[in-house]
């Protein structure tokens, strides 16, 4: 979530900002290796981190539909291997219940709303059926313009409309000290674009895992793969939802 500069950060800020909010850390360099940006190491592994490691692949059926999970560290699983990442977690929970699907992850630490516009083509031309978005956490702990926030997500949400798939917005929160006036802004537009757009909508899909110790990493701000589990079926269940509609 956050890059080496913001280790300056008191722990018990750390904690709270990942209980409020969910992510963090700075926009990643524009000069990127591929799609997915040159973001901290996401497929580094925390020997700590109780990570049972590489899964059996999953059999996918041939005419699956497509997930692109578009967001930061939390997506990406960061000092987790790539199987204890929740998107993961989502594909084999759905998978076991009769709902398979071909997943994408292009969660990269430290991304921001603008950079999920810049990754967005490329993406797209993935042909994914849903685009779950978990952006914006790391704008808003820099303090940028909600506006702006609100307006790069509308374009994400508005070319993955244009290509003929759905979206799914993860909300997300901000610690307090923000401030009264930036946390309603900020915090509001997430439910409105849901609401105006119609939009499938998980309210706050870290509730219950950030700020809980025995969720998270020793760094106290990326969930441990209990605490994934648990984003996983939060979000799960939406996803379920939103497939299944599909047929119809």
């Amino acid at each position: 979530m956050f890059g080496p500069r913001h280790r300056l950060f008191p722990t018990t800020l750390g904690l709270y900002l990942v209980a409020a909010l969910g992510c963090g850390g700075s926009e990643p360099a524009p000069a990127a290796r591929g799609p997915f940006g040159d973001g901290p190491a996401a497929s580094l592994v925390d020997p700590g981190a109780e990570d049972p490691g590489p899964r059996a692949s999953l059999e996918i059926p041939p005419g699956s539909p497509t997930v692109v999970f578009l967001g930061n560290s939390i997506s990406a699983g960061l000092h987790l291997s790539p199987d204890a990442a929740f998107p993961a977690v989502v594909q084999r929970s759905l998978s076991e219940t009769g709902t398979p699907f071909k997943l994408i992850n292009a969660g990269v630490s430290g991304d921001t709303s603008a950079g999920g516009v810049r990754r967005l083509d490329w993406l797209l031309a993935q042909k994914p059926a849903v685009v779950v978005v978990e952006l914006g956490g790391n704008d808003g702990l820099r303090g940028l313009d909600p506006a702006q926030i609100e307006a790069n997500l509308r374009t994400i949400i508005a070319g993955v409309r244009e290509a003929d798939a759905r979206v799914l917005l993860l909300g997300v929160r901000l610690p307090k000290n923000m401030g009264a006036d930036y946390l309603e802004r900020f915090e509001g537009l997430y439910p409105r674009l849901a609401e105006e757009l119609r939009l499938a909508f998980v309210p706050f899909f870290m509730e219950g895992v950030g700020g809980v110790p025995d969720l998270n990493l020793p760094d106290g701000l990326h969930p441990n793969p209990e605490g994934h589990r648990r984003i996983a079926r939060r979000v799960a269940e939406s996803l379920g939802t939103l497939l299944a509609a599909l047929e119809h």
